[in-house]
């Protein structure tokens, strides 16, 4: 029976020890290696993404306490802009094409 059990242990960790090898092996390739790469990549991407929206969100949270230290300082009411430089912003004028 004690055999049995360790002939059973021996398959298990056989068994294990390939698919790991057989796994790197498998990402030791350059189709393993572009997936690797482009995990990492959205992985970046989400993340620059996800600092970005973090920042707007400072940016537009220190604006609204500067509107509202200038009302309360001075009394003049500014204008609330949606977004940066919104109050300066006018339409873009695209050129046309020319018809032919």
């Amino acid at each position: 029976m004690k055999r049995l059990f360790w002939l059973g242990v021996g398959v298990v960790a056989g068994v294990a020890l390939s698919r790991k090898a057989a796994e790197t092996a498998r990402q030791a390739t350059p189709a393993g290696l572009a997936s690797n790469l482009g995990d990492a990549v959205r992985e970046l991407a989400g993340a620059v993404g996800s600092f970005g929206a973090e920042v707007r969100a400072g940016m537009n949270e220190r604006e609204q306490e500067l509107h509202d230290m200038v009302e309360e300082r001075t009394g003049v009411v500014t204008p609330q802009a949606s977004g940066r430089h919104a109050a300066d912003r006018r339409p873009v004028r695209r050129a046309r094409r020319a018809e032919r």
